[in-house]
C-alpha cells in the first residue's frame, strides 16, 4: 500500500530542491496552495489528472512519486537491460528457427520438384543474408544496430554478386551495387547524426534525417537515370520532397516547443 505521509514528505523535499514555494507549485498546476499543503502533510494525494505534470515539474518519475523515494536508476536500468536481453534472446531464437524452417521448405520443395537444387538457392541466400543483417539488432537491441550496419556494409556486395550470378542478370549487380553504396553512406550519416545529437535531441535528429533524405533521393535518381534511363525528376519526387519538408518542420517545431517547456519549468 502507498504511504501518503512518506509521499507527502517526498513531494515537499523535491519541491524545496527545485526552490519552489507551495504557492508557486500550486500556480503551475492551477490548483490552490492548500491542496499542495494537504499532499505534503499526507492528508490527500495528487489527482491522477495532474500527476504527470507534477512529476515533470519536480523532475521525478511517477514510480518515484508513488513510492515516496528516489529510485536508483542505475540498478533499475541494469534490471531492465537483463529483462530486455532475456526477451531479445527468445525473439532471436524464434527468428532464427523461422528462417531455418523457411530454408528447409525451399530446399525440400526444390528437390522434390526438380530433383536437385536450382531456384531454391535464390531465396535461401536471401534468407541467410537477412539473418546476418538483422540478428545482431534483434539480440542486442539498440546496441546491435551498428553491428547490423557493419554487416550490411560488408556483405551487401557479395550478396548482390551471388544473386546476380544465380539469376544470370548482370544489371542486378551493377545497378544494385551503385544503389547499395549510396544507401549505406546515407545510413552511416544518419547513424552519426543520432549518435551525436539523438541522445539528447531525438526530435532534432529525426528532423535532420528527413532533410538529408531529400539530397539522397536526388542522388538515387541521378544513378538510376544514368544506368536505366529513368527521369531525374517527376511529380512524385516533388510530392516526396514536400512530405519530407513537412515532416522535418514538424519535428523541429516539436523540439522547439519541448525546449521552451523545459525552460519554463
Amino acid at each position: 500500500m502507498m504511504n501518503q505521509t512518506e509521499i507527502g514528505k517526498f513531494i515537499a523535499k523535491c519541491r524545496k530542491e527545485k526552490k519552489l514555494t507551495q504557492a508557486q507549485l500550486a500556480e503551475r498546476l492551477n490548483i490552490t496552495d492548500r491542496a499542495v499543503s494537504k499532499w505534503e502533510t499526507g492528508k490527500s494525494m495528487p489527482d491522477s489528472s495532474i500527476m504527470l505534470e507534477l512529476c515533470e515539474i519536480l523532475g521525478i518519475t511517477v514510480n518515484e512519486l508513488l513510492s515516496g523515494e528516489e529510485i536508483d536508476m542505475e540498478s533499475f536500468e541494469e534490471k531492465a537491460d537483463e529483462n530486455n536481453m532475456a526477451k531479445n534472446v527468445i525473439i532471436s531464437i524464434l527468428f532464427s528457427i523461422t528462417l531455418f524452417i523457411g530454408i528447409m521448405v525451399c530446399l525440400i520443395c526444390n528437390i522434390a520438384i526438380s530433383g536437385n537444387l536450382t531456384w531454391s538457392l535464390i531465396p535461401v541466400s536471401s534468407i541467410v543474408f537477412a539473418w546476418v543483417i538483422f540478428f545482431p539488432s534483434i539480440i542486442l537491441g539498440k546496441r546491435g544496430i551498428i553491428i547490423s550496419l557493419i554487416s550490411l556494409s560488408v556483405f551487401i556486395v557479395p550478396y548482390l554478386f551471388l544473386l546476380s550470378s544465380l539469376i544470370k542478370t548482370k544489371e542486378v549487380f551493377s545497378v544494385g551495387v551503385a544503389m547499395a553504396v549510396a544507401s549505406i553512406v546515407f545510413l552511416w550519416i544518419i547513424a552519426a547524426v543520432f549518435n551525436c545529437i539523438g541522445k539528447t535531441r531525438k526530435l532534432i535528429a529525426l528532423g535532420i534525417t528527413f532533410l538529408l533524405a531529400i539530397p539522397f533521393m536526388f542522388i538515387i535518381n541521378v544513378i538510376l537515370s544514368k544506368m536505366i534511363a529513368e527521369p531525374i525528376f517527376d511529380i512524385w519526387d516533388m510530392l516526396s520532397i514536400f512530405i519530407l519538408l513537412i515532416l522535418a518542420f514538424v519535428f523541429f517545431i516539436c523540439d522547439y516547443a519541448k525546449k521552451k517547456r523545459l525552460i519554463r519549468q
